[in-house]
């Protein structure tokens, strides 16, 4: 028997229906990706089988004692008492005994590296997000709904979360941004669009070519549709003559076709927006020397130096509490370092997306949040008005003239995106903008910021986004000690590369043998190495490898912005092929001139 199923299940809030006549079936063990636009319904879908919300109409079966857990997609900001207190009470209600309780409280602390005394209301939003995850798994639930669970966590407690979630045999329903976590845990793609549920029984790579398909089969159907119904109109339109020899079957058939396009509910536009360039920033963009910065005997920054060039987009990682949105406003000088200086360049113009939405108005409606007042702002210098621009982040009218607190986390982010972009900077600082984002529209916020010409500060949990924005890494140095940060040349997989290669160093020394002959002999025959210096050849080689690496980053945007035109699919497919295999070539060279890099970097140390 499945765990659960949802037949012929609606359910609406104002004009539009969020579920229209869904049917759905978990079986035991899947582990189902919800995918779906921002406000298509999702959390509304996680909420009814989670027994949260009723139905309208339709059914909801489950397995006779499922036990089913959700969490929810926001941290609560009111969360009182301490993180054992939080766990104990979710677990009020369970038919378990006390010492069941302990170990699972016991158990669930140390996965999450909790500490059970602490109060959550002073907890930093990833670790509370860590005891809420904790307070879930306590219950051990045959099926666990997790709305956005990466939201705010650090990467080192989302690939704990990935292997807890792995280790799992129970069932696992889940809406993420984050692609490389839905990779790793879906066995099964669910894609929620205009009320209907659609299963694709593959992985997300071989989803987006399906549900690409679908769309265009969809659109070919409509304007079939579409022009058998003009056909018609235009037949009923005809003169008195016409309306003698009609027949009624007719007339009544055109009536439903009439119908059935007013029910038919059209995708709404795909996502679509442009970052506005100010006038170019001086080179420095902004230097930190010697910074220091602490909250009490919690050091966050010690000795930080930091220059940031007109060009760099940069990636500042690190666990939860490690200071990462702190050090964004010490940057912006928004705060007061304890010690250490901060300077900026000329002609800068900061645009920034904060992660707490804290910049967005609720007294105000979004129209009102984008344009202070008014109907319309420029952009790119031509004056649009304010409904056509949020169209561009798919909004609808009706979204447009109404309240903020009628949008879901994901489209109160588009917003907040959509008011950033509309003001020109050449410094964009976003603090976890992915956070809540559906896949559309983080696809183009990647490509908008792959093709950004100005600087980038970019504070990020998303391994994918990372390795295919940011140019360097900036993140706690945990073998230098409290507050002492490094910047990595490259993306998230080459500064993993790099700490992976120092853990096996370590490995290495701790497993070399302790005293005698031996010992010295093996350090001497290791020694040549460790202490090889750049040539000469070298030496010029990795001074021109920026200046190679920049050449080839152009070509490669400069391509991508030449497929990226309206009209560039209608070319012959052999000039599309040409342009293809150039695209990846520049892209084979850029990786090994970022090796090379890496290489040469790591010998002039």
């Amino acid at each position: 028997m499945a765990e659960l199923e949802l037949k012929g299940a609606s359910i609406s809030f104002g004009a539009g229906a969020l579920l229209d006549e869904a049917d759905l079936v978990i079986e035991a063990g899947e582990r189902v990706g919800l995918l779906g636009r921002n406000g298509a319904g999702k959390t509304t879908l996680m909420r009814v089988l989670s027994g949260a919300l009723e139905l309208d109409a339709g059914e909801l079966k489950l397995r006779p004692g499922l036990i089913v857990t959700r969490l929810e997609q926001d941290v609560p900001s009111a969360a009182t008492g301490t993180v054992e207190a939080l766990i104990r009470s979710s677990l009020a209600d369970a038919d378990i005994e006390d010492w069941e309780i302990e170990k699972r409280l016991e158990r669930e602390c140390d996965r999450f590296q909790l500490d059970p005394s602490e109060d959550v209301s002073e907890l930093s939003a990833g670790m509370k997000r860590r005891a809420l995850l904790a307070s879930a798994l306590a219950h051990d639930p045959d099926l666990l709904i997790l709305d956005e669970p990466t939201n705010h966590l650090e990467l080192g407690a989302i690939q704990k979360l990935e292997e807890v979630l792995l280790s799992r045999r129970a069932s696992l329903l889940f809406v993420t941004h984050d692609r490389a976590f839905l990779r790793k845990l879906s066995t099964r793609i669910l894609d929620l669009d205009r009320g209907k549920l659609k299963s694709y029984d593959c992985n997300y790579g071989t989803y987006l070519k399906r549900k690409a398909a679908d769309l265009a089969d969809e659109e070919k159907q409509n304007a079939e549709f579409d022009k058998h119904l003009a056909k018609e109109e235009v037949w009923i339109r005809k003169g008195i003559l016409a309306r003698r020899t009609r027949n009624m079957g007719r007339v009544r058939a055109l009536k439903d076709l009439r119908e059935e396009r007013t029910a038919r509910r059209d995708q709404v536009g795909q996502a679509r927006a442009k970052v506005q360039e100010n006038e170019r920033s001086g080179h420095l963009v902004l230097r930190a020397l010697g910074l220091d910065f602490a909250y009490g005997e919690n050091i966050l920054f010690k000795g930080l130096d930091f220059e940031l060039v007109r060009g760099n987009r940069v990636g500042i990682v690190g666990p939860n509490g490690a200071g990462k949105s702190t050090l964004l406003s010490l940057l912006l000088a928004e705060l007061k370092p304890d010690s250490g200086s901060i300077r900026h360049g000329t002609k800068l113009e900061v645009a920034r997306f904060d992660q707490l939405h804290a910049s967005l108005d609720p007294n105000r409606t979004v129209a009102e949040n984008v344009t202070g007042a008014g109907d319309s702002l420029t952009v790119n210098g031509a004056e649009r008005h304010v409904i056509s621009y949020l169209a561009d982040f798919l909004f609808t009218p009706d979204q447009v003239r109404g309240e903020i607190t009628k949008l879901s986390g994901g489209e109160r982010n588009r917003l907040q995106l959509a008011r950033i972009l509309a003001r020109p900077c050449n410094l964009l600082v976003l603090d976890e903008p992915t956070n809540d984002l559906d896949l559309e529209t983080l696809d183009l916020l990647e490509e908008l910021l792959s093709s950004y010409k100005g600087t980038l500060l970019l504070v990020s949990h998303d391994r994918e986004f990372l390795e295919n924005v940011v140019t360097s890494i900036l993140a706690p140095d945990e073998d230098a000690g409290p507050g002492v940060w490094r910047e990595y040349m490259g993306g998230y997989m080459d500064w993993q590369r790099v700490l992976m290669r120092r853990a096996e160093e370590r490995a290495n020394a701790q497993a070399k043998p302790r005293g005698g002959g031996k010992q010295k002999k093996s350090q001497s025959q290791q020694s040549s190495p460790k202490v090889r210096k750049l040539t000469f050849t070298e030496s010029h080689e990795l001074k021109a490898l920026p200046d190679a690496v920049e050449s080839l980053e152009s070509q490669k945007n400069a391509l991508l912005g030449l497929t990226a035109a309206a009209d560039y699919y209608k070319r012959p497919q052999s000039e599309q092929g040409v342009d293809r295999d150039k695209l990846k070539e520049l892209e084979r060279e850029l990786e090994h001139k970022m090796e090379r890099w890496e290489e040469l970097e790591g010998l002039s140390d």
